[in-house]
């Protein structure tokens, strides 16, 4: 049995660790942080979202990110300080907004497809995560905005996703209780919400009982690929047969080391979890997951006793403080939209977005035949993970096979999308 070590256990590594478990790998995932999911997978929006399968790379979002450099809460913030990752990268990023239309398709066609992957690990691990098939609705303010929607919708029919446009009592109809000058929006039947720390945490749990092995609160300090196998050095140093990066903002690191440029960097997002504490604030909050697109926030309803908002894009390098300015946006909106949700009980948190300049996964092979990525999932690695896990899982799979001797020999590397 070829063993395979997984570097992170955040969303992406945690279902890559399925992925290779269930195709008869002996894996075992590393991670710097005590538990699974504590970063990135910790508290981001929780939509399950193809609709928002849209990629960034437009000179609107250019635009706007100058227009917004020195104003601290705005959607968009990028720190004007130089640095050459963040100039490389939007270098980079620049040169994507010719694939801007066919990006945001192949993205699409790839959260659609995770659908069934997730399904699949939640029914055979039997993990409760919040999750609710209640759809997600789009609402627009502006009619620039609602006719951008209608663009965005024909690339997203492409992809083979289904939203439907609403009026804007069609809007109220479906979220009665959200208040706003709307006036209009789309709605995702198919689309659906979960908390995904409650989905890697039991996911991780149950996997080990499968005989995965979690390496939890052991710093990966350095990796080194030989002749025969991959070594991974973490207190103690162990060899395996091949090794997938799905380290989210440290992948970038990883794959130095390992002979790869993957030029992921962290976006910061932020979100707030606002406790529903009392029955009125319970009864005002939404029960339909929401995208507000000209404020760039999304909603959640996390059971019974939790609303879950998130939003904003912060460029300004591995930076993890929670920052009150970011976080207010966030407050007042509930409060513009939802006046009769007390927000006296809001919990804040900050993540770092793993973002590829092109705004899509890197999901494949590296130059050394044992090394493989699957990271860089930016603000979608909760929809996209279990296609791109079993992507990586296939493409692994592929590349090995069992002699007489049960040595393990390469084959010729497969194709995998990136």
């Amino acid at each position: 049995m070829p063993s395979i070590a997984v570097i992170g256990a955040g969303i992406t590594g945690v279902t890559t660790a399925y992925s290779l478990m269930i195709r008869g790998f002996d894996v075992t995932v590393y991670d710097r942080q005590r538990y699974a999911g504590m970063e990135t997978s910790f508290a981001n929006g929780g939509q399950l979202s193809a609709s928002n399968a849209e990629v960034w790379n437009q000179w609107s979002t250019v635009l706007k990110g100058i227009k917004w450099m020195l104003q601290g809460d705005a959607p968009l913030f990028v720190n004007p300080r130089p640095g050459w990752h963040k100039v490389s990268w939007m270098m980079e990023f620049l040169g994507n907004i010719p694939n801007y239309k066919s990006n945001t398709v192949k993205t699409a066609r790839l959260a659609v497809a995770a659908r069934a992957g997730l399904a699949e690990m939640a029914d055979k691990s039997g993990v409760d995560f919040d999750f609710s098939p209640a759809g997600i609705l789009h609402f627009y303010k502006t009619d620039k905005d609602l006719r951008h929607a209608r663009m965005v919708n024909r690339l997203l029919r492409e992809g083979g996703l289904e939203r439907h446009e609403l009026s804007v009592d069609e809007v109220l109809a479906r979220e009665p209780t959200l208040r706003g000058d709307i006036i209009g929006g789309f709605w995702t039947e198919s689309d659906s919400t979960g908390d995904i720390h409650k989905f890697t945490v039991g996911l991780a749990d149950w996997l080990q009982k499968q005989g995965v092995s979690f390496r939890l609160g052991a710093p990966v300090t350095d990796l080194h690929v030989r002749p025969d196998g991959v070594y991974v050095e973490s207190g103690d140093e162990a060899r395996f047969d091949g090794i997938v990066i799905s380290a989210g903002v440290a992948s970038r690191k990883f794959a130095a080391k390992l002979g790869d440029r993957v030029n992921v960097y962290p976006v910061k997002g932020y979100s707030i979890t606002v406790n529903l504490d009392d029955a009125a604030s319970q009864a005002a909050a939404p029960s339909t997951s929401l995208l507000d697109d000209k404020a760039k926030i999304v909603t959640s309803r996390l059971g019974k006793t939790r609303l879950r908002i998130a939003g904003t894009a912060e460029f300004n390098g591995e930076n993890r403080d929670i920052l009150e300015r970011r976080v207010r946006p966030l407050i007042q909106w509930c409060e513009t939209h939802f006046p009769d949700v007390s927000t006296e009980n809001c919990v804040p948190w900050a993540g770092l977005r793993p973002m590829m300049p092109n705004m899509m996964p890197r999901v494949g092979p590296g130059r050394n035949d044992r090394v493989f990525y699957n990271t860089g999932h930016g603000h979608l690695g909760w929809t996209l993970s279990p296609a791109t896990a079993d992507a990586i899982g296939a493409t692994i799979a592929a590349r090995f096979k069992s002699n007489s001797k049960a040595q393990f020999d390469l084959q010729s590397p497969s194709t995998v999308p990136n």
